[in-house]
């Protein structure tokens, strides 16, 4: 009887496994990742069939149609004026976002956590109406609790405050801590897919950072809220990391997208308020990524920049693992003659991920293009330099994550002095950064050379 019952498991865990690699074979994005899945899921169903409803879904079912039958209005808007001319060799990634660049912002480069959570904390500080705060990462620590303050005294003073933190991002979070903003007036929500077909996903992760203060003032970057942030948690520390303030009216796309991702957790609209024009002159576009995208806008907007560059293509990224066009892209600008460099870690966080991205520096110096290890800490910063007049920062790594599984967002600047303000920081990073050449792989142990190439078998998941 033992034998026939374990014999029906095991047919039954096979039918399955069939079932879910004619699922694979359908919906998995890349033919490389369809044959790794459908291959595990036939022959070792109970070892991948698992692992295949965490990771396995490549579409947030659910976020687009609910936002196309119950779409947030967008804030009133002023007349915007006629944008910098740098930005038309740009127009396929205004169309492909659906939103325009507007003219008319003042910015603010914030260089690292101390400078960077002064300036978000004093904002907040000052808001009178409605704060929106955004995290893909919130810890109970210092920082953390510093933010729980201003966030309950601002309740306290009748200002509507609505915070969104990732589900599993923010595992860590004590409910104790949620508990305290919710009892002292805050409208506090963790992101989740809270969908059947969604919920078992690890994937659709929240990952954007977004801070806006009375409609009027906008951040956006890579810091989360954390002292490790601040460089105070070895053995990464010093940490690296950039954000930046915006004022003008694309505050009003940041509004948006917390809108929608507000609106998907609770099924209501947060206050959205008039973003004024601004009185600079910077033109800007807040570039926006997820899963729930037709389609894959996370590589296209790299790929699109990267072919616009005729001078230089300067990346700073944790994770480098790019897709065939993004890695394309990077080949064809050095053959173009473009100054391409890439600013990567030097120590890792995630061990997987730095192997792969280690084989791809390897590759990627073998094509032309020049790599760069950053030496006194953890480099998390995600910043783009395109030519002299653009720049974009934000939450976007490069890597499969942010390009298709995660929700991202960035602001991409044309504006020759932004630019060089960026130009300026990443001098200052590459100066503190040791180049990578083909020795780096050749002379690393065997052992770590295969498992770098077994690492970037997980490159679609990385």
């Amino acid at each position: 009887m033992a034998i026939s019952v374990l014999t029906l498991c095991i047919a039954l865990l096979h039918l399955l496994g069939i079932l879910a690699a004619m699922h694979a074979v359908q919906h998995t994005r890349t033919p490389q990742g369809a044959i790794g899945w459908v291959l595990g899921l036939l022959l070792l169903p109970y070892v991948t069939l698992l692992p295949y409803l965490y990771l396995g879904s490549s579409r947030f079912l659910g976020y687009r149609v609910a936002h196309q039958a119950a779409s947030p209005s967008t804030p009133p808007q002023t007349p915007v004026p006629t944008v910098d001319p740098g930005c038309h060799r740009y127009a396929a990634i205004s169309t492909l976002h659906g939103r325009p660049f507007r003219r008319g912002h003042q910015l603010r480069l914030l260089i690292d956590g101390a400078i960077a959570f002064e300036a978000m904390l004093a904002a907040m500080a000052t808001a009178e109406q409605c704060l929106l705060v955004q995290f893909f990462i919130i810890h109970d620590d210092a920082i953390g609790r510093r933010l729980q303050q201003v966030l309950l005294q601002r309740a306290a003073a009748g200002v509507q405050v609505c915070v969104l933190f990732d589900g599993i991002g923010s595992h860590a979070l004590p409910q104790q801590y949620v508990e305290t903003l919710r009892a002292g007036g805050v409208a506090i929500h963790r992101f989740a897919t809270h969908r059947w077909r969604n919920r078992l996903q690890l994937n659709f992760r929240n990952h954007r950072k977004i801070v806006v203060v009375d409609g009027q003032r906008g951040f956006v970057g890579g810091l989360n809220v954390g002292d490790e942030y601040l460089g105070l948690k070895p053995p990464l520390a010093p940490w690296r990391d950039t954000h930046m303030e915006l004022r003008g009216p694309a505050v009003a796309d940041l509004q948006q997208l917390f809108a929608q991702d507000w609106q998907w957790i609770t099924g209501t609209r947060p206050p959205l308020l008039p973003s004024p024009p601004g009185e600079g002159d910077a033109s800007a576009l807040i570039v926006a990524s997820g899963p729930a995208d037709p389609q894959e806008t996370g590589s296209l907007f790299f790929t699109t920049a990267i072919n616009a560059a005729r001078e230089r293509v300067w990346l700073s990224t944790p994770y480098f693992v790019p897709d065939h066009s993004v890695r394309a892209a990077l080949q064809l600008a050095v053959l173009r003659g473009v100054d391409v460099r890439v600013l990567i870690p030097s120590r890792p966080d995630h061990h997987t991920v730095f192997l792969a991205s280690t084989l791809h520096a390897h590759q990627a110096v073998r094509a032309g293009i020049r790599v760069f290890r950053y030496q006194p800490g953890f480099l998390h910063q995600k910043a783009l330099l395109i030519d002299r007049d653009t720049a974009a920062i934000g939450s976007m790594n490069l890597d499969s994550r942010s390009f298709r599984l995660n929700f991202e967002v960035a602001a991409m600047v044309v504006d020759q002095a932004f630019a060089a303000d960026v130009a300026t920081m990443l001098t200052t990073d590459f100066s503190h950064a040791r180049a990578v050449d083909e020795r780096e792989y050749h002379d690393a142990p065997y052992l770590r050379r295969v498992a770098m190439h077994v690492a970037r078998l997980f490159d679609p998941l990385l």
